[in-house]
């Protein structure tokens, strides 16, 4: 009972800081520093990434009707009026062209991050996966957050649509994502938001394509860490996994609701401020350990 009260705590870390920019990977790896589950550490190695599945969800229940390609337009409109009823394969005849065009864009911006991590995926995390590096990215990347705010307090967006994102721009916004994979503390979406305010698109579509982008790398991911850890859950294991993942789920509903809200109106530079303390801290607190 004493872990699934933690994989609650788990699960909320996760929901929060994976959709706002301050890294949920750096607060991941801190919060373990604090509270020790009673887990192998193989199973800890792939909790703490697939846990993750629970926070795509919710970007997968609340942009479904942007994401989902299918049984679109104008043509699918006319014939479900006109057939009353369809088939579930009917609705592969009727796509929405820029949704389609766009999950090609997002492939292309995975394209850096998937190699990375195939080829080179364990090592890195041995060698950066440490509380040093966490607190040195939550620093850097707050610190370019602020001068990147700073630059665009007087820039208009030039993007300020999905469909108006490039192959080349999608990326680019790849190779921001890559950072991150290589270094923990850095946040994927910090660092693809980061990315996409340089390149031009607004705050509002910077989240949403980073929204969207995590869908396939999460899943990925996953994917990758299940295999490597086999299907040999005891039943104690599981019922760890899915506590963190549904908690995950119901947070991030709420912070990716908030974090759209919030950006219509203000800027990045308070997430900003938030990694330069918690940096700070960590650092200091590890020091003097």
């Amino acid at each position: 009972m004493l872990e699934i009260i933690k994989s609650i705590i788990f699960g909320i870390v996760e929901g929060i800081t994976e959709w706002l920019p301050i890294s949920s990977t750096g607060h991941m790896i801190l919060l373990d520093e604090f509270i020790k589950m009673n887990i192998s550490e193989q199973f800890k190695e792939m909790y703490l990434v697939v846990i993750q599945l629970g926070a795509i969800m919710a970007v997968v229940l609340l942009f479904w009707w942007e994401i989902w390609p299918f049984c679109k337009g104008e043509n699918f409109e006319k014939h479900y009026v006109k057939n009353k009823k369809i088939s579930f394969l009917d609705c592969f005849k009727f796509v929405k062209q820029d949704i389609f065009i766009m999950w090609f864009k997002i492939l292309v911006a995975c394209i850096p991050a998937v190699i990375v991590e195939l080829l080179w995926g364990d090592k890195l995390e041995a060698a950066f996966y440490n509380y040093q590096t966490v607190s040195i990215m939550l620093i850097v990347v707050g610190i370019v957050f602020i001068l990147v705010e700073n630059r665009n307090k007087n820039h208009t967006a030039k993007v300020d649509s999905i469909a108006g994102i490039t192959y080349q721009t999608a990326f680019l916004i790849g190779m921001f994502q890559l950072i991150a994979a290589v270094f923990p503390g850095t946040s994927r979406s910090g660092a693809t938001i980061i990315g996409g305010l340089m390149l031009g698109l607004s705050r509002t579509i910077a989240a949403e394509f980073t929204f969207y982008l995590a869908v396939p790398a999460m899943f990925g991911a996953s994917f990758i860490k299940i295999i490597k850890f086999g299907l040999a859950f005891t039943g104690t294991q599981i019922a760890i996994l899915l506590t963190g993942m549904i908690t995950a789920f119901v947070v991030s509903v709420v912070v990716i609701k908030f974090l759209m809200g919030y950006i219509k109106k203000h800027d990045f530079k308070v997430f900003g401020w938030y990694r330069i303390v918690l940096g700070a801290l960590v650092l200091a607190y590890f020091m003097i350990k």
